[in-house]
């Protein structure tokens, strides 16, 4: 399976300039399956002769996204540092494109331009 087409850009940045995906220590990994089952974004494939996930898919995982590891009870599965993901926003103007989304996703601005707080 080809990566999804949905996932191709992330906030304008095209996905393929973005080096974040899980890395599976095998030595570490017990063939649980919490990463494979609990991905929404197709990342995984699992090998059902070794039991044990494979990134079959780097491209679709969200940039930024860390539920795998997170999941992981053995430690098993890790990404880049969060600094990674924070230089590739700040390069890529990633906040101000993020807003104009938010914009459009809520279909509101802030009145009067305050900060659509109640008062």
């Amino acid at each position: 399976m080809e990566d999804d087409k949905k996932f191709s850009e992330w906030h304008g940045v095209p996905r393929k300039k973005i080096k974040w995906n899980p890395e599976v220590d095998y030595g570490k990994c017990v063939g649980c399956g919490m990463c494979a089952a609990g991905c929404g974004r197709n990342v995984y494939d699992w090998d059902f002769a070794l039991d044990k996930p494979v990134v079959a898919r780097p491209e679709n995982c969200l940039a930024g996204c860390v539920t795998c590891s997170n999941t992981c009870l053995q430690d098993a599965i890790s990404f880049p540092s969060k600094e990674t993901i924070r230089k590739i926003i700040i390069e890529n103007q990633v906040l101000a494109k993020a807003k104009k989304e938010l914009e459009t996703k809520f279909n509101k601005k802030k009145p009067n331009g305050g900060c659509g707080c109640a008062r």
